[in-house]
């Protein structure tokens, strides 16, 4: 029974090749555009009281740029891709601590910790946006198609 191998050698043979680093970049080009708008959103809703909340919405469309520039051209995937991503990647870990913040700051702080976690800053959702880096680091240090 080969079926099994057949329907996996695809995606590792894209990946030996060289051909996924450009599905990845524009991946994370897209993903930081949907999770750049989706915080805007929220954060609107907040009325940006911190001005640390606009980062992450600064850098959707920067990480939109350099997963295209990803793409299209090999030097930008080595270059531009991973500055843009390692700065999303870290804004990401840093949205983590300020909600958890955010989270221990609200009335009854600790004691009132699972209430709190339903009513604050959602805890985990800057960790999708660090996510969205982490693909983009992962591609820019993928082997490129055409190059050995």
């Amino acid at each position: 029974m080969t079926w099994p191998l057949a329907a996996v050698a695809g995606p590792f043979e894209a990946v030996r090749e060289g051909r996924f680093q450009r599905s990845l970049s524009l991946a994370t080009g897209a993903g930081a555009l949907v999770a750049a708008a989706e915080i805007y959103l929220e954060h609107d809703r907040a009325g940006f009281g911190n001005r640390m909340m606009w980062w992450p919405v600064v850098l959707g469309p920067v990480g939109a740029a350099a997963g295209l520039a990803g793409a299209l051209d090999a030097r930008a995937a080595r270059t531009l891709l991973p500055l843009a991503s390692a700065a999303i990647a870290a804004n990401g870990l840093q949205g983590f601590w300020l909600h958890v913040r955010g989270v221990a700051q609200k009335p009854g702080g600790r004691r009132m910790a699972r209430f709190n976690l339903e009513t604050g800053p959602p805890v985990f959702a800057p960790l999708l946006l660090g996510m969205v880096g982490g693909m983009g680091l992962v591609a820019a240090v993928l082997r490129r198609e055409g190059r050995s």
